[in-house]
């Protein structure tokens, strides 16, 4: 078994929701994070980001961060900007992984800085708490 951990960009939700749903893989815990990558927080055009973006993100970008050299030799903190991803994680059985993460690639794909990360990690045991199925019995 795999956990596979997928930060999309919010409006990409419904569409890898149902790409799942017609794997046969209907059930994952979703969870609204930020976060940032290489860029930083940075932006350029932030409707490329997320159209769901709200009003008072795009008047944040425009404020002056704190130069981070300065941040370093004194006590301000540094002005950080994160990005409204949501974080999808859903476990499958081994020989699924590779056809999940292509789904939601192929989903969440843009070309565009923000397209998200996917994460695969080893799942050592699965146990359904209502009725005691173990392992794969467990997450299908």
């Amino acid at each position: 078994m795999k956990e596979i951990t997928a930060i999309i960009r919010r409006g990409k939700l419904p569409e890898t929701k149902k790409v799942l749903e017609e794997l046969g893989y209907p059930s994952l815990t979703i969870q609204s994070v930020e976060g940032r990558g290489k860029q930083k927080g940075v932006v350029c055009a932030e409707a490329e980001i997320d159209p769901e973006m709200p009003e008072s993100f795009c008047t944040a970008v425009k404020l002056t961060p704190t130069p981070p050299e300065y941040a370093l030799e004194h006590t301000l903190p540094k002005a950080v900007l994160y990005v409204p991803k949501k974080m999808l994680t859903i476990v499958v059985p081994d020989d699924a992984v590779t056809e999940v993460v292509l789904a939601i690639i192929k989903v969440n794909q843009t070309g565009k800085h923000g397209d998200g990360k996917i994460f695969v990690s080893p799942i050592e045991a699965a146990v359904r708490v209502r009725t005691g199925e173990k392992d794969e019995e467990a997450i299908l």
